[in-house]
């Protein structure tokens, strides 16, 4: 059976298996090696993804993932106040539950490589023209998240990531080394581009290189098909399979 690395996050990870995505860029690198699992779910914060653990990580489980990455923030960062108030939690909050989060996690497994993404930043002009040509002259006035107060709590992640002796990408930062990331990462001032998506995917693979799951080092599932003699093909299987 082939290891599995789940992704957990919001809206960000259940894109991540679309069209140029991060999540299919990181299974596509694992081909025949291990299953990448998407579990994304689009408007959650980690209040709600507290809901989640028993269903999506058993305790009980017998074959637990063999890396986990953990990516929400985007939207426990939403301005209290603002059009999209009921998903914001408090950034003690949103560090206490990636904490319980983490905690699930290495009771599930002790060995589970597990990995803190921060949100990436946040582009509210961006986010303001998007709301336009959605809703027209309903859109918001005012944006509902900020690129100040979402770089909190991806502060936070990082730090909370050092305390507990994980590793961490933090997109926050990272993507803000570019000029113009605005318009190169982001499509909606939240949500990444193939470019934005571009760098997730290189972010986690050197994260998960420097910890010991290169795809490199991991076995095939099963030969590959130049061991495979085409007069005595069951030589090839006879370790693996029987």
């Amino acid at each position: 059976m082939r290891p599995e690395i789940v992704l957990f996050g919001d809206s960000i990870t259940a894109q991540s298996f679309r069209s140029g995505g991060w999540g299919s860029a990181l299974a596509d690198a694992y081909s025949r090696k291990a299953d990448v699992v998407v579990r994304g779910y689009g408007g959650y914060n980690t209040r709600w993804a507290l809901f989640l653990l028993h269903h999506i990580f058993p305790l009980d489980s017998s074959s637990p993932p063999v890396a986990t990455t953990i990516f929400f923030g985007a939207n426990d960062a939403a301005l209290k106040g603002r059009t999209s108030d009921r998903q914001h939690v408090p950034v003690e909050e949103y560090t206490d539950n990636i904490r319980k989060i983490v905690q699930h996690l290495k009771r599930c497994s002790p060995t589970m490589l597990i990995v803190l993404i921060t949100p990436p930043p946040i582009d509210e002009a961006g986010r303001q023209s998007y709301a336009e040509s959605i809703y027209g002259e309903k859109a918001m006035k005012e944006p509902e998240r900020t690129n100040e107060t979402t770089g909190i709590y991806a502060q936070q992640c990082v730090a909370l990531a050092e305390e507990l002796g994980l590793r961490c990408a933090n997109l926050w930062s990272k993507m803000q080394e570019t000029n113009d990331w605005q318009k190169k990462y982001l499509s909606d001032g939240l949500h990444l581009t193939p470019e934005g998506n571009g760098v997730v995917f290189e972010e986690i693979s050197r994260v998960f290189r420097e910890a010991w799951l290169s795809p490199e080092g991991m076995p095939f599932d099963f030969p590959h098909h130049s061991h495979i003699d085409g007069k005595n093909p069951s030589k090839a299987f006879e370790e693996r399979c029987l």
